[in-house]
């Protein structure tokens, strides 16, 4: 009797959801307003066919993993979002919250102004949307950030083409909060020119982390995988890793003025890429890292291992050299040097960077140790490893 009513309480409590959730057909930012706050799960919230500017949406309402609440284009592709940002077009704070089939394109951003912001959020997820040709005025500022103590956020089947001086997706790292498991999947990135800002840095089509000196050893685990790289040339690092336990898998890289970068963090997964053409493909610092079962073919220098300011998890400096790492199982192809150990040798960082902030030696003295190589396959390659 008594499992009889649990049973019954539960296909009411869905009955009742089912007949609550509604569809919104919405046309301008107050209407959205409108219904902000009283959004519950199995809502719809479908956005008409238009163009649109200066909204600034926030959300905080919760679906369920069977109910989720959908933001999305009338008609996929026929919603675009442009002109001046300068606030979270979509600031989303609230659980299992999908966004699907919006463009964003020509858009301004400021320094304040971010396309679509998951902050604090769980299991939400943004799909099947176009940024393009967006253009930002100050440096270091992202189109999609995924911040907060959140976890289990996915950023799947979107495209990021021809955005200038930005950074494309952004997971933010705090001494107070960073999001666990967000998933970035099955994205293309292409065609990025080269940032304008003096230093050459802000121009990442992935960043997880960002303060490397710091914070590089806080665990968000993200995952990074099976996304397409097409010539992203905004800096020297097409993925920028400043945080620890991340996943790079069945990543494809081609013709990149950049590599994917181990910029600081510690213990993380490099495994089935591909890279083909380019200046680069794989730049290690750090402890711990596996990097294993990659494809790269016509790059100069495949896989480099750093010298750096310090070493270990708990030492402090800009860089840590490259320790306790495997390198084994890649396949690397038509290249001058296949695996370098040691680069950047006494490179002199002096006045490039706040010792006040970052106690850390100038100089990259410490060179790469314990590192485990083998295994790797080479082809027409002139120096298969060197160690400097």
């Amino acid at each position: 009797m008594i499992q009889k009513n649990v049973i019954y309480i539960f296909l009411l409590l869905v009955f009742v959801q089912k007949i609550s959730a509604k569809v919104y057909h919405i046309g301008t930012e107050q209407e959205f307003k409108a219904i902000e706050s009283i959004l519950v799960a199995g809502d719809e919230v479908e956005i008409k066919s238009g163009n649109y500017t200066d909204w600034a949406i926030v959300i905080s309402s919760k679906g369920t993993l069977a109910k989720p609440i959908i933001i999305r284009a009338e008609k996929s592709g026929l919603v675009t979002f442009s002109g001046s940002i300068t606030k979270p077009v979509f600031k989303i704070s609230g659980d299992y919250i999908f966004i699907n089939g919006i463009n964003f394109k020509n858009g301004v951003l400021s320094k304040t102004g971010i396309l679509i912001e998951l902050n604090k959020t769980n299991n939400c997820r943004i799909s099947d949307c176009n940024f393009s040709a967006n253009q930002v005025k100050s440096q270091f500022t992202p189109l999609v950030v995924v911040s907060g103590n959140g976890s289990n956020n996915i950023v799947q089947g979107c495209s990021f083409i021809a955005n200038v001086d930005n950074q494309d997706v952004q997971v933010k790292i705090t001494k107070e909060s960073y999001p666990k498991f967000t998933l970035i999947e099955n994205n293309i990135f292409s065609d990025k020119v080269k940032v304008s800002w003096q230093n050459g840095n802000g121009g990442e089509c992935v960043q997880i982390g960002q303060d490397p000196v710091l914070l590089g050893n806080q665990r968000p685990e993200s995952t990074v995988r099976k996304n397409r790289f097409i010539r992203c040339n905004g800096e020297n690092e097409v993925i920028s890793n400043k945080s620890s336990g991340n996943k790079y898998l069945n990543n494809y890289f081609e013709d990149n003025d950049g590599e994917l970068v181990m910029r600081g963090g510690h213990d993380c997964v490099i495994t089935d890429n591909t890279f083909k053409g380019g200046t680069g493909a794989i730049r290690i610092n750090g402890t711990g890292h596996t990097v294993i079962k990659n494809k790269i073919v016509g790059i100069q220098t495949a896989i480099r291992l750093m010298y750096g300011m310090a070493k270990g998890k708990e030492e402090v400096g800009f860089y840590i050299a490259a320790s306790n790492c495997m390198i084994k199982d890649n396949t690397i192809a038509n290249a001058t040097t296949g695996i370098l150990v040691g680069d950047s040798k006494d490179a002199n960082w002096t006045g490039k960077f706040d010792t006040k902030r970052y106690p850390s030696p100038v100089m990259q003295s410490v060179a790469p140790f314990d590192n485990t190589i083998g295994e790797n396959r080479f082809k027409n390659v002139k120096a298969e490893v060197i160690r400097k």
